[in-house]
């Protein structure tokens, strides 16, 4: 190692860094060092490589390994106000404590935080990755820091990013709403409608509208209804949603939004003897709607365990074969879905 050092201009401290793929060496420099050593026929010596990892996690720790927890929502108070990322974050949080790590919450809009002064910020704290948690609209991540996901370790929580791609843990959204289907089948509805936003669709592409229409073919669904995307719309012009109920006439809504309660008893429907209405992301604050639990403060602890295994194997940068791991939903009963006479 010390020749290596010699030859590359560096010191021995940095060979070490560098051979193990730590992050905190510039890229370009360990792969210049790695190059080297291969060239020069270097070998780690596998007795002595075990040897340093069993002294590393013997020696007294001084300090708590740290985690970046990215909040990436538009809304900087959404890990306090936003209705399902609290739970994400309770799962993050809570398995973080349970494997020694510290959590450094940052805000990615921040409109102050641009990819140098972030950087300088992550070396100075000693963060060791990145766990990105929050996107509700879209999925993709600021342009502005792109040679962040190059350099650190990340793993994004509840959504799959398309650009960059980055390892995820989610929700298993197709099947989450196929057994919402299923379940509604079995009570006796006959004609269940689909209401998600189309940013929804957009950042899940299309998995919850995937489930709905693949769950009726499979079971013989006559006349499969239309989703209702326009969501957003009908909050302002609530028109859209009386319009598209009017001509399809479900008898059950499968729907991510409690709101949609509200609308239904506008048009005097009253649930469930109207109409039956399932909750696609149940919420312990509402207990007695009929729906699937989601078990997203699961999804974030999984999320956590990806991004530890990612540091502690030294690994960084924007994978070649992005890695996926989908929760599972369970239903829970509620009085907004009743057994049909």
């Amino acid at each position: 190692m010390a020749e290596i050092a010699q030859k590359a201009g560096v010191s021995k401290n940095t060979v070490s860094l560098a051979l193990r793929n730590d992050s905190r060496i510039r890229m370009q420099t360990r792969q210049k060092i790695q190059a080297l050593a291969a060239s020069m026929g270097y070998q780690k010596n596998p007795l002595i490589a075990r040897l340093m990892v069993q002294l590393r996690q013997h020696r007294v720790a001084k300090y708590r390994p740290t985690l970046a927890l990215v909040n990436a929502n538009r809304d900087p108070a959404a890990f306090e106000t936003h209705p399902t990322i609290p739970v994400y974050l309770e799962g993050c949080r809570n398995r973080a404590e349970a494997l020694g790590y510290e959590l450094d919450p940052f805000w990615l809009h921040d409109p102050e935080l641009n990819a140098r002064r972030f950087h300088r910020i992550l070396r100075a704290r000693n963060i060791e990755g990145l766990l990105i948690i929050g996107l509700m609209d879209q999925n993709r991540l600021p342009e502005r820091f792109a040679e962040t996901w190059e350099q650190f370790p990340a793993v994004v929580t509840g959504a799959r990013t398309r650009d960059p791609a980055l390892s995820f843990a989610c929700t298993d959204h197709h099947m989450l709403t196929v057994r919402a289907v299923e379940r509604a089948w079995e009570l006796g509805y006959r004609k269940p409608a689909l209401v998600i936003d189309r940013s929804i669709e957009h950042l899940v592409e299309g998995r919850f509208s995937a489930g709905y229409f693949i769950a009726l073919q499979r079971l013989g669904a006559d006349g499969i209804i239309p989703p209702f995307n326009e969501v957003e719309a009908a909050r302002k012009e609530s028109r859209l949603f009386a319009d598209w109920l009017r001509a399809y006439q479900p008898d059950l809504i499968l729907t991510l939004y409690p709101f949609v309660l509200r609308w239904l008893s506008s048009l005097k429907l009253v649930v469930p003897e109207d109409i039956g209405l399932i909750l696609l992301e149940h919420r312990p604050q509402q207990p007695w709607i009929s729906g699937m639990n989601q078990h997203n403060d699961v999804v974030g602890a999984s999320a956590l365990e990806m991004l530890v295994a990612m540091v502690q194997q030294n690994q960084s940068g924007i994978p070649t074969f992005p890695k996926a791991t989908l929760i599972g939903s369970t239903w829970i009963e509620g009085k907004t879905a009743v057994l049909q006479k």
